[in-house]
């Protein structure tokens, strides 16, 4: 394992070499003193993950391979994150949240706890790229949400607490809880009863 920083790493951590934790952001670049990773008890990196500094990990979380979740991030516990995924610094993700491969979130994010965030799925935060303005605002993913593969969730869109996209969509609205976005652009749907969680 390749360490930058100081780093705080709790029992239990299950390495597959290579992995990098505490990696500089540009504030930090050039120095060996600055505030690393933490990883709480009983996580697993699997090879590929790169984890920057001021990125704390709660227990039980696992990452997939080639992983990376850049600075200013704070993940709960038992949180897994998919091979492939991008998490791109900046966000807040809950606990017991279930990423699958290949997905994107970019920074300014928050996303819930028991979250299911299908493979491919896209998170955007720059309403009119690349631009940057209004200001970078990502997604807010409550609760018990389930984004289906391959959907595309626009800036500053709130899926509500136990709501579900559909694969595949583009939601530029947001969706209230409970209800289901299906479609190009998304329209709203009651969610089918045995999608209901939480």
């Amino acid at each position: 394992m390749i360490e930058y920083g100081i780093n705080t790493i709790g029992d239990g951590l299950t390495v597959f070499d290579p992995v990098t934790i505490g990696f500089p952001s540009r504030d930090y670049i050039g120095r060996t003193d600055h505030p690393g990773t933490i990883i709480g008890n009983n996580v697993t990196l699997r090879s590929g993950t790169i984890l920057y500094a001021d990125v704390t990990l709660g227990d039980r979380c696992n990452t997939g391979h080639n992983v990376m979740i850049r600075e200013k991030t704070l993940i709960g516990e038992g949180t897994s994150i998919g091979t492939g995924t991008i998490i791109e610094g900046n966000c807040t993700i809950g606990s017991g949240v279930s990423i699958q491969s290949m997905a994107f979130v970019p920074t300014h994010t928050t996303i819930g706890d028991h979250v299911f965030i299908g493979p491919h799925v896209t998170l955007t935060n720059d309403r009119y790229p690349p631009s940057g303005k209004p200001r970078l605002e990502g997604p807010i993913i409550e609760d018990y949400a389930a984004i289906g593969a391959a959907a595309i969730i626009l800036p500053g869109v709130t899926i509500g607490r136990g709501a579900a996209v559909a694969a595949g969509s583009v939601v530029t609205h947001d969706v209230p809880a409970g209800m289901m976005a299906i479609g190009s652009p998304a329209r709203i749907r009651p969610l089918p009863e045995e999608m209901r969680r939480g």
